[in-house]
């Protein structure tokens, strides 16, 4: 149980210190732990776990924490925000990649002990990443695009902007991570694993996904909430 266990810790810090870092530096926290999730996510996929009686790879509640971020973004500040996030986690994929191919061109003095390891991590790197920036860009814009068409929906059918958040954010998300899941799981292991552990990686990552989505939104919620007490507090 120490995998199920350290997963569902991971999932509720993680979120939580979205919301910290919201309530600290409101936009900004946001932009900061997209910039912290996207490096992190791309590291830790690379290691392979079994949880919940599957076979998963890591990096699943990081990824789906910049999904609650372009919600809280789109929510709060509007749309022209939750893009700034998607392409500041584009801007520091590329960035990331280039700075750990990098380290691959010195060589390395007698008495170092961490290159072996670091080349053993980051030789796969650039495949996974170059994948990544991809769907990154596919999913989290379509992600913002679906949340606001949600939103039109809702406030058309029903007349009230405010309600049917979880509609919109749920919604949108569930989509989003379906499309993730295929694209990013072929894209990059097809060929270094065999057609079922690619099924069943996406099998299981779709259930992370699934659990991480309707796990936000009372994350999404409270982000709103605290954005309009500091804003009565402030009148």
């Amino acid at each position: 149980m120490q995998n199920e266990i350290l997963l569902i810790v991971s999932l509720i810090v993680t979120y939580s210190t979205v919301l910290i870092l919201f309530r600290l530096f409101q936009e900004q926290g946001l932009y900061l732990w997209t910039v912290v999730a996207t490096i992190s996510a791309n590291i830790e996929v690379l290691i392979m776990v079994n949880a919940f009686g599957m076979e998963m790879t890591l990096g699943n509640i990081l990824f789906a924490s910049t999904f609650l971020i372009t919600d809280i973004l789109s929510e709060i500040y509007g749309k022209k925000s939750a893009q700034t996030a998607v392409y500041l986690g584009i801007a520091t994929s590329v960035i990331f990649i280039a700075v750990s191919q990098s380290w691959m061109l010195y060589k390395p003095n007698e008495n170092d002990f961490a290159t072996p390891a670091i080349r053993t991590v980051f030789s796969n790197t650039p495949r996974l990443m170059a994948v990544g920036i991809i769907v990154y860009v596919i999913v989290q814009l379509f992600d913002v695009w679906a949340y606001h068409k949600w939103w039109a929906f809702t406030e058309k059918k029903f007349g009230d902007r405010k309600k049917f958040l979880w509609l919109r954010n749920n919604g949108s998300t569930l989509l989003s991570q379906l499309l993730n899941t295929v694209l990013f799981t072929w894209g990059a292991f097809l060929g270094t694993y065999n057609t079922s552990t690619l099924i069943s990686i996406a099998f299981a990552s779709y259930v992370i996904f699934l659990v991480t989505s309707l796990a936000d939104t009372p994350f999404v919620y409270l982000a709103r909430y605290l954005h309009r007490k500091k804003n009565n507090a402030a009148a």
